[in-house]
């Protein structure tokens, strides 16, 4: 195990840690937001708000744990038909592909990130941008796992699950 790999390791394990703590406040949210509509009759203005905000984070975590333990979608069965080598080169245009989409993904996220910064959420006082830092840290987490998963083709190794 090189050290890059026990670096993106400990990276997945903190996402994926870090989405089900997520996961965890957003259904503490919407139980509060139901207590409060129905059982107090003064329902919460907060809640709404930060759990979309918890489930923009959430997904973008998730996607990336995703990318790096291959539960992504994939056409697997094509490739597999393939030659040996010819499936090599498929999976390493795949990672280039999905490196490229990660690269765009969090250069926009940059973009509307330093764009909405200064407006702040109704209802929270955050900045808006807060929004968009999902997609900048999910495009960097993909490029880093995507470039795992070329290195581990190049040495004909597997990219093993981090676990939690």
């Amino acid at each position: 195990m090189t050290a890059y790999t026990t670096l993106c390791a400990a990276l997945s394990r903190w996402s994926l840690r870090a989405a089900v703590l997520g996961l965890v406040l957003l259904v503490a949210c919407v139980q509060w937001q139901v207590l409060g509509r129905y059982v107090m009759n003064d329902s919460p203005t907060w809640t709404e708000p930060v759990a979309l905000l918890l489930v923009l984070y959430i997904t973008s975590l998730a996607v990336a744990v995703g990318v790096r333990d291959a539960g992504h979608l994939g056409m697997e069965s094509l490739v597999a038909l393939l030659p040996r080598g010819a499936q090599r080169v498929a999976e390493a245009l795949i990672h280039l592909c999905v490196i490229t989409f990660a690269v765009l993904m969090a250069m926009a996220g940059w973009e509307w990130l330093t764009l909405k910064w200064a407006e702040p959420k109704p209802l929270l006082g955050v900045p808006e941008g807060l929004d968009y830092l999902p997609l900048v840290i999910a495009g960097g987490l993909i490029v880093l796992f995507c470039i795992e998963h070329l290195i581990a083709l190049w040495r004909n190794e597997e990219v093993k699950e981090a676990g939690v």
